[in-house]
């Protein structure tokens, strides 16, 4: 007879509350299932092939998630930060050191909260937005990029950074994956054609910014406090986020 080990684990709710997801989705629930971090995990930490490839946080997210039939390149990106702060508080603590304007500031990841969803804003179970160009008048549709799709971005801008190491390919090889028809025309062809050559710089910004306001995530912020006045930081993903003996 096998022995049974208790195991400890957590449900994350999404800040996407699985609303874009195929109904067929586990994700579509809108939480997940993880468990604590254990040795395995470690292991997965200091792999250094998965290291050096960029991919150890990925691999150790995947080995986390307990949920059945999930498919970890569907998860959407503002989805995979909260899975990534709940990891790091199941495992190390809520208690994140970062350096800011040169001081040592204690963050406490557990008050880092989810966008604020306005759900009449989505179609249950339907990935696609559109968007009508203000300058132009053109009509794009686009979808919210998921993990599946960063990568293939990153393919891409390595491969064109082969071809030419001077150039920058980051906004529109995004837009080209981001966008997924041009005034009604789903082909690849003309989405490419017309972000290289027809989409003017005013409106892909109103794009981006239409896509930020609807893009479910995690506000990726803490509060610094100086003198009185407080602002709103960008939080730091550093080499201690998962590696907080990185320093001893």
């Amino acid at each position: 007879m096998s022995t049974k080990f208790n195991l400890p684990t957590e449900t994350v709710e999404l800040p996407s509350k699985g609303l874009l997801y195929p109904e067929d989705s586990p994700l579509s629930s809108g939480t997940i299932e993880m468990k604590y971090m254990t040795a395995k995990e470690e292991d997965i930490l200091t792999n250094q092939n998965y290291i050096r490839q960029g991919v150890v946080i990925d691999k150790l997210l995947e080995s986390l998630i307990i949920t059945e039939g999930i498919n970890y390149s569907e998860i959407l990106i503002g989805d995979k930060n909260a899975i990534m702060i709940a990891a790091r508080i199941l495992a190390y603590g809520k208690d994140y050191e970062v350096e800011y304007n040169k001081e040592n500031i204690t963050v406490d990841l557990s008050e880092i909260d989810s966008k604020p969803l306005d759900e009449s804003l989505y179609i249950k179970g339907k990935n696609e937005f559109e968007f009508s160009l203000p300058f132009s008048g053109n009509v794009v549709t686009y979808k919210i990029l998921s993990h599946g799709d960063e990568v293939n971005i990153e393919k891409e801008i390595k491969g064109l950074k082969k071809i030419d190491k001077q150039a920058s390919f980051e906004v529109t090889t995004r837009l080209k994956h981001m966008i997924t028809s041009i005034n009604g025309s789903r082909e690849q062809k003309d989405i490419r054609t017309f972000v290289d050559t027809a989409l003017l710089s005013k409106d892909a910004r109103a794009l981006r910014e239409n896509y930020t306001q609807l893009a479910p995530d995690t506000n990726m912020v803490f509060s610094y406090d100086k003198d009185g006045v407080e602002e709103d930081v960008d939080l730091p993903i550093t080499l201690n986020f998962f590696w907080p003996d990185i320093s001893s």
